[in-house]
């Protein structure tokens, strides 16, 4: 996995030099730095999209995994300092069993919250199974597959709403690229085929030449944009999950067997102090 600036590189991701024609007029080389603007811009927004579904796919693994087991640690926890309180009297001891305790308490309406891992009561028998090791249903998305990627792209670059110059145009691309997105997000390579199809048997967008004002607005347009974009890639690579993809870009998924094996250890500790509390051992 790439974060968007990785990929765009120090020009921009699919940029493509373009030197103006000697003696072209000054429209002429406007519309060519709009037109190498418009690839660049859509490239790196190909790359952001594609890193934002990386991110949210990999955080439904890292729920679906290592929740049960951060849930199990947090109850050890509330459980031993509930077993000290008990056995000390200790009134600054029951305040913090009482607080441990109040943050276990069940939440109405968690369920869309954890994706399904929990209601009101607790966890469901699929969370549980994952500390016994026991077989679960598989995640409900999955990381997109080669193929989709390319399918994804190939149909950002062609129906991309930046490179619509009317309004019409523009909603028509808007309300097609938002199918691509889904399907897209979904790892759906048929439903992109079928997209590309729909696209290609659509019509046409006919551009006709820009006046310099537009074309000055235009690249205006697009370096705001771009800004925009660059935040929204920030904020990404600065979450607990995209910090977390960055530590194992190429093999996420021994990450989350690394952390599931270091939380497994602590759980047994906790197990084993619990025990010592309430005088078993």
């Amino acid at each position: 996995m790439t974060t968007p600036e990785a990929e765009q590189g120090g020009g921009g991701a699919g940029e493509e030099r373009v030197t103006p024609q000697s003696g072209a007029r000054p429209e002429e080389r406007l519309e060519q730095a709009v037109r190498t603007a418009e690839r660049a811009l859509i490239e790196y927004e190909i790359a952001v999209e594609t890193f934002r579904v990386e991110v949210e796919n990999f955080s439904r693994l890292h729920e679906q995994r290592l929740g049960p087991m951060y849930a199990r640690l947090e109850e050890l926890d509330a459980q031993i300092l509930e077993a000290r309180a008990a056995r000390t009297g200790d009134p600054e001891d029951r305040r913090r069993a009482d607080e441990a305790r109040a943050r276990l308490m069940p939440i109405p309406g968690v369920e869309e919250l954890l994706h399904g891992w929990m209601d009101g009561s607790g966890l469901f028998p699929e969370a549980t199974a994952m500390l016994t090791d026991q077989a679960v249903r598989p995640p409900q998305r999955v990381r997109p597959s080669e193929e989709a990627r390319k399918l994804y792209r190939e149909l950002a670059r062609k129906a991309h709403p930046d490179l619509a110059q009317e309004e019409g145009e523009r909603k028509r691309r808007e309300e097609f690229i938002t199918r691509v997105n889904a399907a897209y997000a979904r790892g759906d390579e048929k439903e992109l085929r079928e997209l590309a199809e729909e696209w290609a048997a659509g019509p046409q967008l006919r551009r006709g030449p820009s006046r310099a004002e537009e074309l000055y607005a235009r690249l205006e347009w697009l370096a705001q944009r771009k800004e925009l974009l660059t935040l929204v890639a920030k904020e990404l690579e600065e979450s607990a999950i995209g910090a977390m993809l960055r530590l194992a870009p190429d093999d996420p998924d021994g990450l989350l067997d690394e952390i599931a094996e270091q939380l497994k250890a602590q759980i047994t500790e906790r197990e084993s102090e619990l025990a010592a509390v309430l005088g078993q051992v």
